[in-house]
């Protein structure tokens, strides 16, 4: 497709307000013309290398590295997420395919195991409160570090304790203890839980039913029944259900329904909710789903090479707007970079390029990025090493409090 003939194909994806004005449309149209002047500056360079888009590996990882031994002062207000900010740096670091020390990354374990209390949880930092959020993001970080030191840092039968401390008698999980129930309790129990063989049959228990009942009236998943659908929580619901063997449970062509139109038409990334703007990290969030719904509809054990995602659209947004020529990632043009964007919209990139059997790269083979697991959100080889090293293992057997 030539410059002006990619010009004009935008130009019919615009926003139509259809004359009923509104501070969400005004906004929408906002963003929309920004974004447009970007892809139209970049179909002009493209005409002139057709190498065009380049993902900045070595910016991107340079940021990352930094980052994780040095953060700048606006970082402050995450001091409770600071083993988020260890996942975030290295999931992308290894979407990347960037090896770090072995001194770096006993660095990070010592720094994890500070973070685990006595309840078996992890804080965000040392001494603070267990959350099963942090927890989530310590498990996964010491996964992607896969060492034996790394697996022995995790208590399992506290672990186990402490997820069955925060269950609900209607299989609901409080994100901390007599803290929200919400959906991301549920996949951050049962992600940790099946990654690290402590799962059982009694701990989850009517846990999917109560997971189904998020499900809205568009299709997406709620963090909680009877309020509006939202990208991260279906993931988070759908990704649930499908760890459990309940995939089945849910409405999967409402939820292929709504999914396809949270992809923006001229921006190509997702936006997060009905009538909310594009945003780079739901590239993941929604990006992820797909692949989770195409084992849904697959009843014949055929694989779909049509999985209704546009993967160039979502990968031209990512590559030609959300980079950072200093490196990092970010939410849409004008906003700054972060760690949290740059890894979920690597994860995101990723997804977009490995949707298929074989992968879909724009721009040059150089851009592609190590495949990530749409269920776990680390990279395959990674859930494979810790189901396998943690599957030998004997399951404890904690109480339940219920």
């Amino acid at each position: 497709m030539d410059a002006s003939t990619f010009v004009n194909f935008l130009r019919r994806q615009k926003f139509n307000d259809e004359g009923v004005s509104s501070i969400t449309s005004q906004e929408q149209m906002k963003v929309e013309e920004h974004i447009f002047s970007i892809y139209r500056d970049f179909s002009l360079r493209y005409e002139l290398d057709k190498s065009l888009p380049k993902l900045l590996k070595w910016e991107h990882a340079k940021f990352l590295i930094t980052s994780l031994s040095n953060l700048p002062g606006t970082y402050e207000c995450l001091d409770a997420s600071r083993t988020w900010m260890c996942y975030w740096i290295l999931h992308a670091l290894s979407l990347l395919n960037i090896k770090l020390p072995e001194d770096i990354k006993d660095a990070v374990i010592e720094f994890l195991k500070k973070c685990q209390q006595p309840d078996g949880g992890f804080g965000g930092g040392p001494g603070q409160y267990s959350h099963l959020a942090t927890t989530y993001a310590a498990v996964n970080s010491l996964c992607i570090i896969g060492s034996q030191k790394a697996y022995d840092a995790i208590d399992r039968e506290a672990l186990q304790k402490f997820i069955w401390d925060l269950k609900s008698p209607d299989g609901s999980f409080r994100m901390h203890r007599n803290g929200e129930v919400d959906v991301r309790g549920a996949y951050c129990a049962i992600s940790v839980a099946t990654l690290t063989n402590i799962h059982t049959k009694e701990l989850f228990e009517k846990t999917a039913n109560w997971i189904v009942s998020c499900q809205t009236y568009e299709g997406g998943f709620s963090g909680y029944p009877g309020t509006e659908a939202h990208g991260g929580y279906t993931f988070c619901g759908i990704a649930s259900l499908i760890l459990l063997n309940k995939g089945c449970l849910c409405d999967s062509s409402a939820l292929l329904r709504w999914l396809v139109n949270k992809q923006m038409k001229l921006e190509g990334g997702f936006q997060g909710r009905t009538n909310k703007l594009v945003d780079g990290c739901y590239s993941f969030w929604q990006g992820a789903i797909f692949s989770l719904v195409n084992v849904l509809i697959n009843k014949n054990n055929v694989y779909h090479s049509c999985l209704l995602l546009s993967e160039e659209a979502l990968q031209r947004y990512i590559l030609v707007c959300c980079q950072h020529s200093g490196g990092g990632l970010l939410d849409k043009p004008g906003k700054p970079r972060d760690i949290y964007h740059t890894c979920y919209t690597l994860s995101g990139l990723s997804v977009a390029q490995h949707s298929k059997r074989e992968a879909n790269i724009v721009g040059s083979s150089e851009n592609e990025l190590a495949e990530t697991h749409p269920l776990y959100n680390i990279t395959p080889d990674m859930v494979l090493k810790a189901l396998t090293y943690f599957g030998q293992l004997e399951i404890p057997n904690t109480k339940s409090n219920l």
